[in-house]
Formats: structure tokens, C-alpha cells, sequence
């Protein structure tokens, strides 16, 4: 058997497998059928076998699916890079991981504040109650269609802005949501000059944050269109613009942009 890109030659049996990663051959199988992990040989008496390398692609599936991502999302990640080393890629997944470990580590540590501090009957400082809990409602919605890069290097950048950096931003985000709704209420159209500048200054203000797609000139148009739909099919996201109609509006507009401008 020819050697891999890890120098072993062994291979492994799908029950083997299923073993060691902690899932099921049925699974095992289920990834094959769906193109995400073919076994590299299949014995005579049919019995699948994975190398070294199989493992490794195995081991980022299952990174990238701790992650939230579906299987079509997981095919598309690993499939933008065919061949060569997949050293990379698990760089990328390792740099997030830490990310989460130094976050949920926050998190341990806030709840035990708060414990401490009701046990002993003292006072709740609402700024240490939250530390190390996400701050933005994009983040399954991000990682699934972008990658957990794009999303760790937003959530990085987040984290470094200082206090009155990161309020200044909440004010302009919350600017910006008022002047939409505003310009809903106002009965003007999608295409109208009032709502195209809103549009551009939409645009901006994604393209502000580090990690967003295309980020530096402006985002990629389908990130924005994307964002856009969700807007209205999230009513988390459409609360921000006055609700669903404000949020259509929004959407509307941002769609003419994008066709337009991106």
C-alpha cells in the first residue's frame, strides 16, 4: 500500500474507525454516500478501510461539525482546498479552538463569580456577568456559510476594541437601525435616494468589521444578500428595524444595492 501524506501505510477497518472517533459506521457510510469521506480501499469481503489520511480528513469533519456546521457547509469547506496538505486548514480549525477554549474559560470564570458573590451576599457587577458570553446574534449563521475563521476574527476584533471603542460602535449601530426604521415609516421606496444612502452606509458599516467576506473594499455581494434575507426571516434580526416590515424594507433596499454597487 502506497505511503501517505502522514508516512504511514496501516490502514483501519470502519468498525475500527467508528471506535476511535466516537461515531458509527452508519455514519461512516452516511459520509461516503454524501462525498464528504470515501474509505481509501474496500477488501474483498466488502469490508471498508481508511488510512492515515482519511483519518485526518475525518478528524476535520467532525471539528467542522462541532462547529454547527450542516454537511453540505462541511463539504464546501474541505472541498475549497483539494490536495496537498491539510495542514493548513487544521491550523485554521486548531487557532479557533483555542479562541472557544479562552472564551468558555471567561465563562467558567464569570459564573463563578456570580456564585461566589450570592453565596456571600454580595453585590452583582453586571460587567463581570458577562464576560466571555457572546456579544453578536450572527455567529451559527456566520460559521455555517463563511467558516469559523471569518467569525473567530470578527469575535477577536470585538473582544481587542476598548470600552469606549466598543460603545461607540453600539451607538452607530443603533444609529443606523433607527434611521432605517425611520425611513420605513416615512413611506419611502427600496430604490429611493434616502434608502440607497442607507444602504451604502449598511455597507460600510459591515465592512468595518475584520473577518466579514471581502471586508477592506466592501463584503462580497452574496454575504450582504445573505444577511439581508435574514433580516426578515429572523425576528431577532427584524426587531432591530422596527419588525418585519421595517426589516423587509431593509432587506429591499440592501438587495437593490447589492445588484447595483457589489
Amino acid at each position: 500500500m502506497a505511503s501517505t501524506a502522514t508516512g504511514r501505510t496501516a490502514d483501519w477497518s470502519i468498525q475500527e474507525v467508528a471506535r476511535l472517533a466516537g461515531t458509527t459506521s452508519r455514519t461512516l457510510r452516511h459520509y461516503d454516500a454524501v462525498g464528504l469521506l470515501a474509505p481509501t480501499r474496500v477488501a474483498s469481503n466488502g469490508y471498508r478501510h481508511y488510512d492515515a489520511d482519511a483519518l485526518v480528513r475525518l478528524q476535520r469533519i467532525l471539528l467542522l461539525r462541532d462547529l454547527g456546521l450542516g454537511l453540505p457547509a462541511i463539504k464546501e469547506a474541505l472541498d475549497a482546498s483539494p490536495g496537498g496538505s491539510q495542514v493548513p486548514a487544521l491550523r485554521h480549525h486548531l487557532e479557533w479552538l483555542r479562541t472557544e477554549r479562552q472564551r468558555l474559560a471567561r465563562q467558567i470564570a464569570s459564573v463563578e463569580r456570580t456564585i461566589t458573590t450570592m453565596e456571600g451576599g454580595g453585590e452583582l457587577m453586571a460587567d463581570d456577568m458577562f464576560d466571555g458570553f457572546d456579544h453578536t446574534q450572527h455567529k451559527t449563521e456566520v460559521t455555517e456559510r463563511w467558516g469559523a475563521e471569518a467569525y473567530a476574527t470578527s469575535d477577536a476584533w470585538w473582544r481587542g476594541l476598548s470600552d469606549d471603542d466598543r460603545a461607540a460602535w453600539k451607538d452607530r449601530t443603533r444609529r443606523l437601525g433607527e434611521d432605517w426604521a425611520a425611513a420605513a415609516r416615512s413611506g419611502v421606496g427600496p430604490g429611493s435616494q434616502e434608502a440607497q444612502a442607507l444602504a451604502r452606509r449598511h455597507v460600510e458599516w459591515l465592512g468595518a468589521v475584520p473577518g466579514t467576506p471581502g471586508a477592506g473594499a466592501a463584503p462580497v455581494k452574496e454575504y450582504v444578500q445573505g444577511l439581508a434575507e435574514m433580516y426578515v426571516a429572523d425576528e431577532r434580526f427584524a426587531a432591530n428595524y422596527g419588525g418585519l416590515d421595517g426589516a423587509t424594507f431593509v432587506r429591499d433596499a440592501l438587495q437593490e444595492y447589492a445588484d447595483a454597487h457589489l
